[in-house]
């Protein structure tokens, strides 16, 4: 058995549904299908979610967001579906009427809770129009809701995986003695109350790699409009390098200081029983891509290049210009994760404590807000951060010449740079 996962750009057009045929047509294999939500409709659910939240007086622009959201999908399954009495109409109509009724009512006081029961519907409409297509074109695949078994605490927008419930769940749900291709979602599960939560974003390959490990299957393959893992963004690197082969040690790695090709939790499970990843492209299915799984010996790589950009670098200091020590450190740290700021880069001297993290206006203001009364706090927006691992002189030089530099940190094989 194996496991494919398509993401948005994969499926962010009728044409783009069509071009996964191929890959799935001619598969004689147990297959699960794990489908994202198409194109940016998951940013475009959660602005939805955010208006209705924060300013749902303003039901006007509310609904004109909600239909445009609708028209998407609709014209896709028009354009996709021969039949017009296929069943996906109404399913994705009462989608839709639920969402509305949803948006006419009034919030909770809990946006990640809200949050959560408005943006998987992404996903939801995405993999039943998948499903059905591929039904109609004679890749016969039954359609399961994830949450139906894939099951979390309830800590919504970042939910925790049951993973005894979950294996339990899905080995008797996605049963292939009954089927023998399963289309699901990703990003989504649900509490063992089926209300739904997310699995942070980017989640929908972990949620690959949860089907794979609680299934054991044989590998996942994320399908991506890249051949693979580059050594750099080939959207900001004229002539990337592709790397054919890495290590779970260094895909981890690059996943914790910002690449953004793997979600950094997708690997973990995989590597503990020993799944192959591979990153491959859906525009070109025939090419090798990049196997990510353990190696016997080491690697050698060239410089890999992450770029994180808009983060913000927070200087903190006790007014007294006492020391930084564990209790200051603490109630930092306490606040951190009371906001859920993640902290991409930290330094600490004998009276400062900096932070460099993604920028978030109404979190920091919050965060700095809390700390004015206890330490002086200094900060810099629009700021860059610049990882290089297996890093050299030359490539070092490439990036940094004409920089200004805040803050270096380097170690054995990694490199780190702060830059304006």
């Amino acid at each position: 058995m194996k496991v494919y996962k398509f993401g948005g750009a994969s499926i962010k057009d009728a044409a783009s549904v069509r071009n996964l045929l191929p890959i799935v047509n001619n598969f004689d294999e147990n297959l699960i299908i794990v489908i994202s939500a198409m194109g940016k409709i998951t940013d475009a659910l959660v602005d939805l979610a955010e208006n209705w939240f924060y300013d749902n007086e303003k039901i006007d622009i509310i609904e004109e967001k909600l239909l445009e959201i609708k028209k998407f999908h609709f014209e896709i399954t028009n354009e996709l579906i021969i039949d017009k009495n296929n069943p996906i109409f109404k399913t994705n109509e009462n989608v839709f009427t639920f969402i509305f009724s949803k948006m006419m009512s009034m919030p909770s006081l809990d946006f990640d809770f809200e949050y959560d029961q408005i943006v998987p519907y992404g996903e939801i409409l995405s993999s039943g129009i998948v499903s059905a297509f591929f039904n109609q074109e004679g890749v016969v695949n039954r359609w399961v809701d994830i949450g139906s078994c894939l099951k979390t605490e309830s800590y919504f927008r970042d939910a925790h995986v049951d993973w005894e419930l979950t294996d339990k769940l899905c080995h008797k749900v996605l049963n292939f003695e009954r089927e023998q291709i399963y289309v699901t979602q990703g990003f989504i599960g649900s509490t063992v109350r089926n209300l739904r939560t997310t699995l942070g974003r980017e989640g929908s390959d972990f949620t690959g790699a949860i089907l794979a490990y609680v299934l054991d299957a044989e590998c996942l393959t994320i399908w991506k409009d890249v051949e693979g893992v580059f050594n750099a963004d080939p959207k900001y690197f004229s002539s990337p390098k592709k790397l054919p082969a890495i290590s779970y040690h260094e895909a981890i790695e690059l996943a914790y200081y910002g690449a953004n090709v793997i979600h950094p939790k997708t690997l973990k499970p995989l590597q503990n029983k020993n799944i192959p990843l591979f990153v491959k492209t859906f525009l070109n299915p025939s090419a090798e891509g990049t196997v990510i799984k353990n190696f016997d010996s080491i690697l050698k790589l060239v410089p890999i290049y992450i770029f994180k950009r808009n983060q913000i670098l927070v200087s903190i200091s006790p007014k007294n210009f006492s020391f930084i020590v564990e209790e200051n450190i603490s109630k930092i740290f306490s606040k951190l994760a009371e906001l859920r700021i993640s902290a991409n880069l930290m330094q600490n001297s004998a009276i400062s404590f900096s932070i460099c993290a993604d920028f978030d206006k109404v979190k920091f203001d919050t965060f700095i807000n809390s700390l004015k009364n206890d330490f002086i706090v200094k900060y810099n927006t629009d700021l860059e951060l610049i990882t290089i691992r297996h890093y050299t002189k030359e490539a070092i030089e490439s990036q940094i010449n004409d920089k200004t530099v805040y803050i270096q940190q380097k170690s054995r094989n990694t490199a780190r740079f702060v830059v304006k």
